[in-house]
């Protein structure tokens, strides 16, 4: 056997090599280099597989995945129990659908925002990239099975956050007695591939990106073709590629890197000695088309861009580029035709490209770098959960000890002219990583009316024209996802921005030029990273969790009952409404005392001390979910609800029976153990309904199989005993006595009531919801209790201090008459 595998292995080889020699002679064969610099050239930076997880209603899980500057692909592979038509997506409210998020350098909340989700099926077509996620996110239905790959064209560097979601509105953050809906399981594979040669970019790592070498060139007081003046000390810092000239042929596109390392204030690209070549003659260069390409943290293209320019026509102007990697490309267009015809793959254009950095000093930034421009200080609070903290200026001007800094003796100063010049002020905030689950709370307050406008950008310095988010008045402001404006006047500015982005943030305060000049008004600022936004507003707990990597701290709000939202400032239920809801589930329960007081009726003691033991613990438990009162620890109340229900409904099946109370306490201590597992493991789920009622029959059967064995014990299966039974009675006769007996063991009209309670119940337990949980709940109590009443009157006593009544019409004449002595 082990000969043969080797014989076979030897052949495979010799084949394969066969076929090998034999590309090579038609000029199809590829070195291992050759291939790989064709488009395999990578290797894994990173792999995650993220195991099967189940995610309930109303629940989410969020996974990061770092891409460094190096990536080329990012492969996602998910499988999930979700089965959706997508024809019919759109009608399925978000509170029950399964949503899959993306978003850019934090994690996604699509619980603030409506415009974000898309009904199509996600692949790598539907996936617009990053430029659509900059301050929102993409969701998509979770699908079944889905297979992504997506390149550095389509996504930035950095880190994405991917996060799965089972239904989003006000009330995923409500608290719930009983979560409804179904959940569903998902498993993720997470890869990302890097290009082994840095010189070497692109989806197949087959595109040359040559990095631009940048020094030092001195101090301006000018910056290329534009003409300022009253600029401080700046530097300028000049790029050139390694070769002066470049040349490039028709639609063939050169790509360049550079990185900048210190906040700028302007970036410009300059082509300079743009030349036309072609083996017959030199056409006119000034019609070129130089077309220019920018874009941070990803290859640009003329599809996908940040910023173009033709540079033959003038030089491409970047002001306050973000601090990072850029990346340009040039593409020159149209050469054929400005040299006669020629054939453009025989004429190229050649040049030499020029970048220059305009830095402004420290401490200073903005239009002519005469802002004041200030790093704020991280100071962590004390006995806070990670990367709580708040941020000041590290200068004399602040008093120390305090939360919020005076805004008017850091500002810069006016420069009055023809109409006035409004002025900036910078703050910069560092965001540390791992903290994108947190929120930046940016607050002014003031004695007098508020003359500044506010904008933040992460990266860069921010303008009128250039921003992530801004704040002009109560009227204009920002209505992105994550800005939320809270409590704002004329004399107080109040704003989160939620989730935000790990790096370094750019608040500009704007102060509009006043004819009176500066207001004699003091102005406070405070700027912190939080947990939850706005402490939940007072209507529930702030609570922290890791992402699945757990590289990701965040925050979200749990909210009471009454209240909703990612900052429970929604109001679900009024006041007067939470009063009628907690009297329906509190005062329903009162529906025990109908079976409570029958089994005391009929002296069944343990039925009446279940009975009224269910009601009371359910009363109790609702008291304190709808946060009215706690006698206990809810998760007590919980339990002791649950489970005495379960033995509420099984000891009603039991109660039916007729058999000796060592038998009926038998059955008790079993139900009693098994039910109790099952309320303290997963209590809420929907199948322990099944699972009682089943418990519940198993348990009236098996007491049904004791009756008969213990009364018909004379009833042997033996050929012998059935023939001489057969000889005195008539199976016929014995059946039709058995069928007659059990239509008087039970009044058969509570049974049917009973049935019908039973389908109210089953029915109420369906309708309920989030929103109309308290009305069908509080059904379920009546009917439930109801149908136990009614199954308890259907039973006719027949049994007197534990002897059997004999009956009038001779059905229970089957008795253990051999027993009896003859002269007795």
């Amino acid at each position: 056997m082990g000969e043969n595998s080797i014989l076979c292995s030897l052949s495979s080889l010799m084949i394969l090599s066969l076929f090998t020699l034999f590309s090579c002679l038609f000029g199809h064969c590829y070195s291992v280099e050759q291939e790989q610099l064709g488009g395999y050239d990578t290797f894994t930076i990173s792999s995650f597989k993220y195991p099967e997880t189940q995610i309930r209603p109303f629940d989410m899980r969020y996974i990061r995945v770092d891409l460094p500057p190096w990536f080329s692909t990012l492969s996602i592979a998910l499988k999930s129990s979700v089965d959706l038509d997508i024809k019919s997506v759109e009608k399925i409210p978000k509170s029950v659908l399964p949503m899959l998020c993306f978003r850019d350098g934090s994690l996604p909340l699509p619980d603030v925002s409506n415009t974000s989700f898309k009904a199509l099926p996600l692949s790598n077509g539907s996936f617009g990239g990053i430029l659509v996620l900059k301050n929102t996110e993409q969701c998509y239905p979770v699908p079944k099975n889905m297979t992504m790959r997506l390149t550095n064209e389509q996504i930035s560097a950095g880190v994405l956050y991917l996060g799965l979601f089972n239904g989003v509105g006000p009330t995923r953050t409500q608290s719930k007695m009983i979560v409804r809906g179904p959940a569903y399981s998902f498993a993720v594979n997470i890869s990302v591939e890097g290009c082994t040669a840095s010189t070497m970019q692109g989806q197949y790592c087959n595109q040359t990106v040559e990095l631009l070498s940048c020094g030092l060139s001195g101090s301006y007081h000018g910056f290329g073709n534009l003409s300022v003046t009253g600029f401080y000390n700046q530097s300028m810092v000049s790029c050139r590629n390694n070769f002066e000239t470049s040349c490039n042929r028709d639609g063939e596109m050169n790509i360049y890197s550079l990185e900048i390392r210190r906040i700028a204030e302007l970036l410009t690209i300059t082509a300079e000695n743009v030349t036309l070549r072609s083996p017959s003659r030199t056409g006119n260069s000034s019609e070129i088309d130089l077309m220019c390409f920018a874009r941070y943290g990803a290859l640009p293209s003329a599809a996908v861009h940040d910023y173009s320019g033709n540079l033959n026509k003038s030089p491409l102007v970047i002001r306050s580029p973000k601090v990072g990697r850029w990346y340009i490309s040039i593409l020159p267009l149209n050469l054929s035709k400005e040299i006669g015809g020629a054939q453009s793959n025989v004429s190229t254009v050649c040049y030499s490209l020029d970048v220059q950095e305009l830095e402004c000093p420290l401490g200073k930034a903005g239009p002519n770098c005469s802002s004041e421009r200030y790093m704020l200080q991280t100071i962590l609070r004390r006995d806070s959960t990670p990367f709580e903290s708040y941020y000041l200026p590290d200068g004399e001007k602040v008093t120390s000890g305090a939360a919020n800094f005076l805004l008017e003796p850091l500002l810069s100063n006016y420069t009055y002219g023809d109409g006035g010049i409004d002025t900036w002020t910078y703050f910069l905030v560092d965001i540390p990583r791992g903290a994108a689950g947190g929120n930046l709370h940016v607050r002014l307050t003031s004695d007098r009316k508020i003359n500044y406008e506010i904008y933040a950008r992460n990266g860069g310095l921010p303008s009128v024209d250039n921003w992530d988010y801004y704040y002009v008045n109560k009227t204009s402001s920002s209505h992105g996802s994550f800005f939320v404006l809270y409590n704002s006047m004329e004399e107080k500015v109040d704003f989160y921005i939620l989730y935000v982005k790990e790096g370094i943030w750019n608040i500009g305060l704007r102060h509009l030029y006043s004819p009176s000049g500066t207001s004699d008004g003091q102005t406070t600022m405070s700027v912190s990273l939080e947990r939850c936004p706005k402490r939940c507003s007072y209507h529930g707990e702030c609570k922290s969790a890791l992402d699945a990597s757990g590289l990701t701290s965040y925050s979200f709000c749990a909210c009471d009952r009454n209240h909703g939202g990612f900052d429970c400032s929604i109001e679900i239920v009024s006041h007067q409404g939470h009063i009628w809801q907690s009297i329906a589930l509190i005062a329903s329960n009162g529906a025990a005392v109908l079976p409570a007081f029958w089994a005391l009726r009929q002296k069944a003691f343990a039925e009446w001390v279940l009975y009224t033991a269910s009601g009371i613990s359910s009363g109790l438990y609702h008291a304190c979910d709808v946060g009215t009162w706690c006698a206990l620890s809810y998760g007590v109340l919980q339990f002791m609800d649950f489970w005495l229900s379960f033995m509420a409904v099984v000891s009603t099946f039991v109660y039916l029976t007729t058999i000796d109370e060592v038998f009926k306490r038998t059955i008790h201590t079993v139900v009693a153990i098994l039910t109790a597992l099952m309320a303290i493991t997963k209590a809420t789920r929907s199948s322990n309904i099944i699972l009682v009622m089943a418990i519940g029959a198993l348990g009236l059967l098996v007491g049904w199989l004791i009756e008969i064995s213990t009364k018909y014990r004379s009833l042997s299966f033996s050929m012998g005993f059935c023939s001489n039974r057969l000889e005195r009675w008539q199976i016929r006769e014995w059946l039709q006595n058995l069928v007659k007996t059990l239509l008087k063991r039970f009044r058969w009209g509570f049974v049917l009531a009973g049935f019908i309670a039973l389908a109210m119940a089953a029915i109420s337990w369906k309708l309920e919801n989030s929103q109309t949980y308290w009305i069908w709940h509080s059904v379920w109590h009546v009917t439930i209790y109801t149908s136990s009443f009614f199954f308890l009157c259907s039973k006719v006593n027949t049994i007197n201090n534990g002897n059997e009544r004999p009956a009038a019409d001779g059905n229970y004449q089957l008795t253990r008459q051999d027993s009896i002595p003859s002269g007795a």
